[in-house]
């Protein structure tokens, strides 16, 4: 018999089971110890059954819905940052979705094809999504937190109705000091289930653990150079030490971020003051003063930067520049330097703000469209986009049709 064939008769297999011992609503009569269902199976679907309804269609959403923070100030960003690449070519080869969560089970971080992200998004396999086995019943995610060893769930060895079409491979990421972090998983359609994925994903989760093990040895230096948030608030640091600029000096280094080859001096000083008149003198000091500030890094003659510095508008400008409108939108927090009334500010704002939204009306996926809908609560174009670009069934498309009706209240 064919390898699909096999798999075709044990999923079959599972689901009479399933039937047989998962009602769909109440908790397991009897304990299916004994039956064909693996025992740590069996264990969870009656722990689960108690508060997981095994129709639901979809993960909920982790308390307060916003994950960004969490995935900024986990300790595995780090390390699965640096292995981005190799997950998403293994995600990309195999058609596979590749997740890693915290300890709470909730997913910070996911990437694949297009198609089997779509597919995973239905469910809210997608950073927010809670799988722990309270919020979404037996799944490898929550058996691989509970037991803290490698799990793999098939088919209808998913608590959830709605899982019966995937497999899923996991393993627990450990601090050095034994800590489970979180998880690392690859998913896929139950048909393409391959004896060799759990090893992959074993081997996976010891390079995560192995890069903190190297970053414990080796601690990450302190940031040098100049950094710039502009996007949504004003912060300026230098070699990681907070830069005190008042609001003046924070235009003039947010302009010349923005223009890398620089300004004539009278450009600039219309950039910054318009039509106002302002001495020569004041211009030329506030020049001298970011000068100073900056150790020197602000060019005499033509007023332009010596050194480049990290700019979130910038990163913003080159995320659209190559296509990349979720890390744009990611990175987009809100207008520039939202307090300026600096003519050139305005216009460099204006230009974003355009350049952004834009891009996100432009995609296809719900996502850009949901998340620049955060920042734009009045925004009833961005929610209408989200709304169609969302499936029938997707659990946000409540959070869409909200905002939608915020922005069209009169």
């Amino acid at each position: 018999m064919s390898e699909r064939g096999v798999l075709r008769r044990r999923r079959d297999a599972l689901e009479r089971e399933w039937a047989r011992w998962v009602p769909r609503s109440g908790t397991l009569g009897r304990s299916p110890a004994g039956t064909g269902v693996r025992p740590e199976v069996a264990e969870s679907w009656a722990r689960s059954l108690g508060s997981v309804d095994p129709g639901r269609d979809s993960a909920p959403v982790c308390d307060g819905g916003e994950v960004r923070p969490r995935w900024s100030g986990s300790p595995l960003r780090g390390p699965v940052t640096a292995l981005a690449d190799e997950l998403r070519r293994i995600a990309d080869d195999a058609g596979y979705v590749a997740a890693v969560t915290d300890e709470s089970g909730t997913i910070l971080w996911t990437c694949g094809g297009r198609v089997m992200r779509r597919r995973a998004e239905r469910v809210n396999f997608a950073p927010g999504g809670r799988w722990d086995e309270h919020a979404m019943g037996t799944n490898a995610l929550s058996l691989a937190l509970r037991t803290g060893r490698p799990s793999t769930v098939f088919s209808a060895e998913h608590l959830v109705a709605a899982l019966h079409g995937w497999v899923c491979y996991c393993a627990p990421i450990h601090a050095p000091g034994g800590r489970v972090l979180g998880v690392l998983d690859l998913s896929t359609t139950w048909d393409r289930s391959h004896p060799l994925a759990p090893a992959t994903v074993r081997s996976l989760a010891a390079a995560v653990e192995a890069q903190l093990r190297a970053g414990q040895r080796h601690p990450p230096a302190a940031p040098s150079g100049v950094r710039l948030t502009c996007l949504g608030g004003e912060e300026a640091t230098l070699d990681g030490r907070p830069l005190r600029l008042p609001p003046r000096q924070l235009e003039i280094l947010t302009l010349l971020a923005l223009r890398p080859d620089g300004y004539p001096p009278d450009r600039l000083r219309l950039a910054l003051y318009g039509d106002r008149p302002v001495a020569a003198s004041t211009f030329k000091a506030e020049v001298s003063h970011l000068r100073r500030a900056l150790a020197g890094r602000v060019a005499t003659r033509r007023y332009a930067l010596t050194e480049p510095i990290a700019c979130d508008a910038v990163d913003v400008l080159r995320a659209l520049e190559r296509g990349d409108v979720a890390a744009a939108v990611e990175g987009y927090r809100g207008p520039l330097l939202p307090r300026s009334e600096a003519p050139g500010v305005a216009e460099w704002r204006a230009h974003l703000e355009v350049a952004v939204r834009e891009a996100v009306l432009a995609s296809g996926r719900p996502e850009p469209a949901l998340r620049y809908g955060e920042h734009a609560p009045f925004d009833a174009e961005v929610h209408e986009h989200a709304l169609r670009t969302l499936p029938p069934d997707d659990a946000r498309r409540g959070v869409a049709a909200g905002r939608l009706s915020t922005a069209l209240r009169p």
